[in-house]
């Protein structure tokens, strides 16, 4: 018996009638037609700039926008929607981060070897242009972290950690609380890389105990071009902006000015309007399905996953075996094939689409798996059937059946 109607919610994506198997959610998830309908309210009803008029468009425009702030919040358990800043994704929430803060040669950021190239990169240039030092924790190949190793490097130097609260590789759940934990007792503050997690778990920033979390619109149901960065109450002021002008400013005068409050201070010109309000109906499409019911159906599906793939003669799996250490993304190969041509040959002889290639994680890749040549990945999302599960593997099964 379904946890929730799975067939009912897959009739809100109409990009499903085409017979394809979508295995492709931890790259980006489809849009359900009830988002794709609030965007074309907005050029429809109320097409108008935000925050800058009194005439009715912008005054409803405004309305929505600010709604879908609290929305997200809301979401996240935020305390509200001035500390959620609208961006375009993930990787400009991060980079936000790495420009906000005052750096100083001496400091130290700390992340892992697991990291999408967006939580990687963005902090090897920040060390090489501040002279601040970058340590990476590894983990073991499934990508378990024993908590002394951040025990050992996280010190009084330490400015920040950024972890990724579920890989997008190896499908694992980072203990972030337990992250967040240690780098509070050092004074530094936590990034979480949330692209992964907030689309499938239920998403709480007091629990985490974390300073900022980034996150993308586009793997959680909503438009492409939106994403959103919390930040923590007592940093909104602390945080430089990474654009200023219009929109962000209180007051200015021919020597200074003044910038306005949050979110407004970090959202400079004239925002993505439609993909914010977008992206608030997303949320709340998934508030109504329920997140607790959105993980445990991710969990079953996963779980099948492993076990049909696991039972394959030449398919290797990475990441956590136990379904209960991972949620919804699972990257294998097979020996002796490429894991492009593995995808190609889905995608021609049956319509599954799946991911193929080093998926943004090179270190991981390269330095943990030993496979620079990356894998296939699997992911699957909420409108996502065991059916759909079982028609992967038995195709699976057939080409594998015809390489020998």
């Amino acid at each position: 018996m379904e946890l929730f109607d799975v067939q009912r919610i897959r009739e809100d994506f109409p990009i499903l009638k085409k017979g394809i198997i979508y295995f492709d959610n931890a790259a980006s998830s489809l849009t359900p037609e009830q988002v794709v309908q609030k965007v074309v309210e907005f050029y429809h009803e109320y097409r108008a700039n935000v925050e800058r008029g009194v005439h009715r468009l912008s005054q409803r425009a405004s309305q929505e926008y600010e709604e879908a702030h609290e929305t997200i919040a809301g979401f996240i358990n935020a305390p509200s929607g001035e500390n959620v800043a609208m961006m375009r994704n993930t990787t400009e929430g991060i980079n936000f981060v790495a420009n906000a803060l005052d750096w100083r040669k001496g400091d130290k950021i700390v992340t892992t070897v697991i990291e999408h190239h967006s939580n990687y990169i963005t902090w090897l240039r920040v060390g090489r242009r501040y002279g601040v030092e970058v340590e990476v924790v590894r983990s073991d190949s499934e990508g378990r972290f024993d908590l002394g190793d951040f025990e050992k490097v996280i010190d009084d130097r330490t400015r920040l950690v950024a972890v990724t609260k579920v890989s997008n590789v190896l499908g694992c759940i980072v203990p972030v609380e337990k992250i967040a934990e240690i780098a509070h007792e050092h004074s530094a503050y936590i990034l979480v890389d949330g692209a992964q997690s907030i689309p499938h778990l239920k998403t709480d920033v007091k629990r985490m105990d974390v300073d900022f979390l980034a996150f993308s619109g586009h793997k959680m149901l909503g438009p492409t071009g939106s994403g959103g960065l919390y930040i923590r109450s007592e940093l909104l002021y602390e945080v430089e902006p990474l654009c200023i002008g219009g929109g962000t400013i209180a007051d200015v005068s021919l020597e200074s000015y003044e910038l306005a409050r949050s979110p407004m201070r970090f959202e400079a010109g004239t925002p993505a309007i439609a993909q914010v309000i977008g992206l608030g109906e997303a949320v709340r499409y998934l508030e109504r399905v329920g997140m607790g019911e959105v993980e445990r159906h991710e969990r079953r599906l996963t779980e099948r996953l492993v076990e049909g793939l696991a039972e394959m003669e030449g398919v290797e799996i990475y990441g956590p075996r136990d379904p209960k250490d991972r949620l919804g993304i699972v990257s294998f190969n097979v020996k002796g094939m490429n894991p492009h041509d593995v995808a190609l040959t889905l995608d021609v002889s049956a319509k599954i689409a799946v991911r193929s290639g080093h998926h943004c994680a090179l270190p991981l890749m390269k330095e943990l798996l030993g496979i620079p040549r990356g894998s296939v990945r699997a992911s699957t999302y909420l409108y996502n059937t065991v059916e759909e599960v079982e028609r992967f593997l038995g195709e699976m099964e057939d080409l594998i059946r015809a390489v020998k």
